[in-house]
């Protein structure tokens, strides 16, 4: 438990959005993605996940997506629902679902859910939820984390003092409330147990740390064997033996997030954006960004994501 503790210590936690929203139109996702971690709670209607297998969110249950992990969502009756890409929901998605804006009414909507985003990283580098392989799953009915999500969404449509302070204290709270769940009822013991061991070795924590520093830059396995002190032959086994992923596997991931990000928050072109984060071949890098999120990156930047309504 100390090891746990020491954990939750390190992360640094980021409230990113938060919204009402109503479902229009039965629609399954497929593929959705988002780099940020998602948390649903349905209050009206039906929600389910799953691809191979359906898993239905009963009202007041939750459903925690991690980030970088695709997942398979219908929003509403599953036997109507319209099955599209994650790209055409995120062109179209106004004929889908909308978002309400007035917090006496959250909770109270015919076919509604609140779903907040955000990022928790350790040491503000690793994400956590992405780096335990923890895949998307139910919480049933939490009294704690539903009243912290609706006093999240209640501040956000507020305009009074302090809100941002307000709402990082509780999107803190709601971080803090997934892995006691996790932890109490046991989940995903072998993936806690394999991939948090490497949160201990100063190395690997150096290494993280260089990556998200110069991702502009050389992150071959020679730079990375010199920042860890270990060979150039060895680094590669070293490092997946310790997260389960080669280094520039994950490299990639860490560019196209900060790849999203630049997306969502400047105005800098696509071709900027690719050299900043490592691609100075613009059309590689377009590739690249579509095969990771299945849409491209200009229709990133133009819709963004399910939070964005």
């Amino acid at each position: 438990m100390e090891d746990y503790n020491k954990i939750i210590e390190s992360l640094g936690v980021k409230f990113v959005k938060a919204r009402h929203i109503r479902i229009l139109q039965p629609i399954t996702i497929k593929n959705f993605y988002d780099v940020q971690n998602s948390l649903t709670i349905l209050y009206d209607g039906e929600v389910s996940f799953g691809s191979e297998e359906s898993h239905k969110v009963e009202e007041g249950d939750m459903l925690f997506i991690p980030g970088g992990k695709h997942a398979t969502v219908t929003y509403g009756n599953t036997q109507t629902a319209k099955t599209v890409s994650n790209e055409e929901f995120m062109t179209n998605r106004d004929n889908y679902i909308e978002a309400g804006h007035d917090p006496a009414l959250i909770g109270k909507l015919p076919n509604s859910f609140g779903l907040i985003s955000f990022e928790a990283k350790v040491f503000d580098t690793v994400n956590f939820f992405t780096s335990l392989d923890v895949p998307p799953f139910l919480i049933k009915r939490d009294d704690q984390i539903a009243i912290t999500i609706n006093q999240i969404l209640t501040e956000d449509m507020l305009d009074t003092p302090g809100k941002g302070r307000i709402i990082k204290i509780k999107t803190e709270e709601v971080v803090i409330e997934i892995i006691r769940y996790i932890l109490k009822n046991k989940l995903f013991v072998e993936q806690l147990v394999t991939n948090s061991t490497y949160f201990k070795d100063p190395r690997l924590i150096d290494i993280f740390a260089y990556i998200k520093d110069n991702l502009g830059g050389d992150l071959s396995n020679k730079v990375l064997a010199n920042v860890a002190n270990v060979s150039e032959d060895y680094v590669g086994q070293y490092f997946k033996m310790l997260t389960g992923i080669n280094p520039q596997d994950y490299i990639e991931y860490q560019r196209m997030e900060k790849a999203v990000d630049l997306l969502r928050t400047s105005k800098k072109s696509i071709r900027a954006i690719g050299s900043d984060v490592g691609y100075k071949d613009t059309a590689y890098f377009c590739r690249r960004f579509k095969m990771m999120f299945g849409i491209p990156a200009g229709k990133m930047r133009r819709r963004e994501s399910l939070m964005n309504v």
